[in-house]
């Protein structure tokens, strides 16, 4: 079984790659259950999916027990996220920053120096910075595609070649080329920036 949440707020294409992660799953045979998005799916706020895939039949989407991967759109989410992880489990995060609700309000200040803390709590995580590598694929809004390139070649459980299929199934074809671009520089970067153990 692989549990993996995905976390970040309205309009960072969460549901997107819970759709290519899916679609990979079934095209290697495997049964895959997914949540639809819980929170505030409205631009900015913050938004949780779950996937989960077997080899075994998968009767609930939801994840009770901890995730094998957590998948953060959002720095501030990957880091609220992180507790939920197992033992051994590995944090994937983008490094873009979005002001929740109560920093905007002026209530609260972005934590600072997430990176680190993330490290003081020995989790085994690698930070991207996707929106950059997203841009020089042709969108910042493939920035989610180069989360589930990283993921892709993390996990290594699934063929590359069933994930470049699933993103074939998952975008219209006029962004294919653009996605296809994010997705390799996705996979290309993994094994970079690693911290915690």
């Amino acid at each position: 079984m692989n549990n993996i949440i995905i976390t970040g707020t309205g309009g960072q294409g969460t549901v997107l790659a819970a759709k290519i992660i899916g679609e990979t799953a079934v095209l290697n045979g495997l049964d895959v259950k997914a949540s639809e998005s819980h929170g505030m799916s409205q631009r900015g706020g913050s938004v949780t999916t779950y996937v989960r895939y077997s080899k075994d039949a998968v009767h609930s989407p939801v994840i009770n027990e901890r995730a094998d991967i957590i998948l953060a759109f959002e720095l501030l989410e990957g880091y609220r996220a992180a507790p939920l992880l197992k033992a051994g489990g590995r944090l994937i995060s983008g490094t873009q920053m979005i002001d929740p609700t109560p920093v905007t309000a002026g209530e609260a200040d972005y934590p600072d120096d997430i990176v680190n803390k993330v490290k003081a709590m020995g989790v085994d995580a690698i930070f991207a910075d996707t929106l950059s590598l997203a841009a020089q694929a042709g969108s910042i809004k493939c920035s989610n595609v180069v989360l589930i390139g990283i993921l892709a070649a993390v996990t290594n459980d699934m063929p590359k070649d069933s994930w470049i299929e699933a993103i074939k199934r998952s975008v219209p074809p006029k962004l294919l080329e653009t996605n296809l671009r994010a997705f390799e520089s996705g996979y290309a970067l993994a094994g970079g920036v690693t911290v915690g153990t």
